[in-house]
């Protein structure tokens, strides 16, 4: 199994920035895309950035031109960097990966860490 453990989670200011980490450990032969989705309450979960292991970003239209997602290969961590936050991108953030293991592609969710904006 892999474990997702995300961090960098908290309150902000509105306009204020976070860094949320995730950091996939277990038994993994390659790491494909990694995905950070939220859902705020009363709402669908969404898609907010995924990367590939070439680096290919996309962005929700929320999350353009103020989140960056970026990823350690060696390490298999994945970073969202927030700025300019708002009420709005307060929400559970979820990080997910697929990867392979043994020629099969599987797989995993965090737990899930809560961000939290002040007006």
């Amino acid at each position: 199994q892999v474990q997702l453990v995300e961090s960098g989670g908290g309150l902000a200011q509105t306009g204020g920035s976070l860094r949320l980490s995730c950091s996939a450990s277990g038994h993994m032969s390659y790491v494909e895309n990694m995905i950070w989705y939220r859902q705020a309450p009363g709402k669908e979960r969404e898609l907010v950035a995924s990367i590939d292991p070439d680096g290919r970003t996309k962005y929700a239209d929320s999350a353009k031109g103020r989140f960056t997602i970026s990823r350690d290969n060696d390490n298999n961590i994945m970073y969202l960097q927030m700025t300019n936050l708002k009420p709005e991108d307060a929400a559970v953030y979820t990080c997910y990966v697929d990867y392979y293991r043994s020629g099969y592609l599987y797989d995993s969710w965090g737990q899930g860490i809560q961000v939290a904006v002040s007006s």
